[in-house]
């Protein structure tokens, strides 16, 4: 029961809450011990309020997730995890998160009920309606970064929030491409809005946003008034290219793109990517700074 609880909680989509630092690295308040440690529970709310919303989206999903190849081996789905003992978790877990959130400050308790309410929208009615799917993912993203932000009480670059939506939507769009190539026909029978995407629109619309993403990214590197004035951090650009071709590369040519976060973790070349671009963003802001 431990484990299927566990596994409910999708630890894995945790590496998603990661966001909340972006405001306390680019800020150069990463040495800051009180405001390290409050971003620190911040990604620990967000965690929690992500698992509760997993666990409450798999108990409204239960009949269409036992239609689908994978989901229908979750806990809930399988029947390995009660539906009460599913919905007890995720009511203790919402109400904690959402205690200690106003506990670490008001505004961020009020962009982390946010979020609840959006993650339960999602799972009520946004996830159905074609398009509005896509952006409500992204939302959810945009308000980690927001939170990240507000619970240290700091501003972030707007360029920051553009490239974290345009970041989001290329994630989601992946994730409805591979659900359509990997549902074919019965892709509506799962979820109704699918049997509006066809493959050739969602492959025009990954390429906009990617290419949006590139160029926005590289706006930032050279414009943001924050970042060194010698225009170091440009240096970053070839790592974010890099990223993006090797996550459409998954995509397309080996047909991942159902859970960015296993794509992240297993592949070598992408979570290589990763930790370079934080590694050398870090090292461009401190020591410039």
């Amino acid at each position: 029961m431990l484990v299927a609880v566990v596994q409910s909680l999708r630890p894995k989509q945790w590496s998603k809450n990661l966001l909340v630092f972006v405001g306390l690295t680019f800020t150069y308040n990463l040495r800051n011990e009180s405001m390290l440690a409050a971003a620190v529970g911040a990604f620990i709310v967000f965690c929690a309020l992500s698992s509760a919303g997993y666990l409450w989206n798999d108990l409204r999903d239960r009949p269409a997730d036992r239609l689908h190849p994978a989901k229908k081996q979750r806990p809930i789905a399988s029947g390995r995890l009660p539906a009460r003992i599913a919905a007890a978790v995720a009511f203790a877990l919402a109400a904690g998160a959402l205690a200690v959130a106003f506990a670490l400050r008001p505004s961020f308790g009020m962009v982390a009920a946010l979020y609840l309410g959006l993650t339960v929208c999602y799972s009520l009615w946004l996830k159905h309606l074609v398009l509005i799917d896509i952006f409500s993912i992204s939302a959810g993203f945009v308000l980690r970064a927001v939170g990240g932000a507000v619970v240290i009480g700091v501003p972030v670059s707007p360029w920051l929030y553009v490239c974290t939506v345009l970041g989001s939507l290329l994630l989601a769009l992946g994730k409805r491409r591979h659900e359509l190539e990997l549902l074919a026909a019965e892709a509506a029978g799962h979820r109704r809005n699918l049997g509006q995407y066809t493959l050739e629109l969602v492959d025009q619309l990954i390429l906009i946003v990617a290419s949006a993403t590139l160029m926005a990214y590289s706006l930032y590197t050279f414009s943001a008034e924050n970042l060194p004035r010698d225009h170091s951090m440009m240096l970053t650009i070839p790592l974010v290219l890099y990223g993006i071709f090797r996550y459409l590369y998954l995509l397309r040519v080996k047909r991942q793109g159902g859970a960015p976060e296993d794509m992240l973790l297993s592949d070598a070349g992408l979570l290589g990517t990763s930790v370079a671009w934080v590694l050398l963003s870090i090292a461009i802001l401190y020591l410039r700074h």
